[in-house]
């Protein structure tokens, strides 16, 4: 089966090809020839996976499913949300967000925060929605290398390590787009 991932981020498209099936093989959006940047105007994690979603599916006529995934910081009241990418500023440069976060929380004891992705999937007609959540807090400082996005300033809970600190197989266990996937995957090997 294939199935078009409504994404050009190579870090999400590898890390969720890693989760699934080898029976089920992602396209990105290159790979379709869609090179235009697809409108994320809702003020919901949710609404944005449905606007990419039913992007593709109208104008390239794919079965596709889309993630938007949102940092949500309690002392915060849920920012950065569906704005996380953009946080600092429509450059989207991660470090620039993350400085930007911990420079927000810098006096503050509540650190706790969650991770939330929203799959859309677009499947013969019609659509499901599947949620994950990763709670954790964020870390002092920026900690490990891998990972991407503000993998480096959360720590899950239970963990020691930030998510930039752990592998891309562990996170994949514990993670709100593991979690997200985890759904997406049951529902498709119905």
């Amino acid at each position: 089966m294939q199935l078009v991932f409504a994404s050009n981020n190579k870090n999400k498209i590898q890390e969720i090809q890693q989760l699934l099936p080898n029976s089920i093989e992602i396209l990105s959006l290159e790979e379709i020839g869609c090179h235009e940047d697809i409108p994320e105007t809702s003020n919901t994690i949710e609404g944005n996976a449905i606007l990419k979603a039913n992007y593709v599916t109208e104008k390239y006529g794919y079965n596709c499913f889309a993630d938007d995934t949102g940092l949500e910081v309690d002392e915060l009241n849920g920012e950065p949300g569906v704005y996380s990418a953009r946080y600092a500023g429509e450059q989207k440069k991660s470090n620039d967000n993350m400085n930007k976060l911990l420079f927000e929380l810098k006096d503050k004891t509540n650190r706790n925060a969650q991770f939330k992705t929203v799959i859309a999937l677009n499947i013969n007609g019609e659509q499901q929605l599947f949620e994950g959540i990763a709670k954790g807090v964020i870390t002092l400082e920026k900690k490990g290398a891998d990972g991407f996005g503000y993998d480096p300033i959360f720590q899950p809970l239970g963990y020691t390590s930030t998510f930039a600190e752990i592998s891309m197989e562990e996170k994949a266990t514990i993670s709100h787009r593991g979690i997200a996937t985890r759904k997406l995957i049951n529902y498709l090997s119905k």
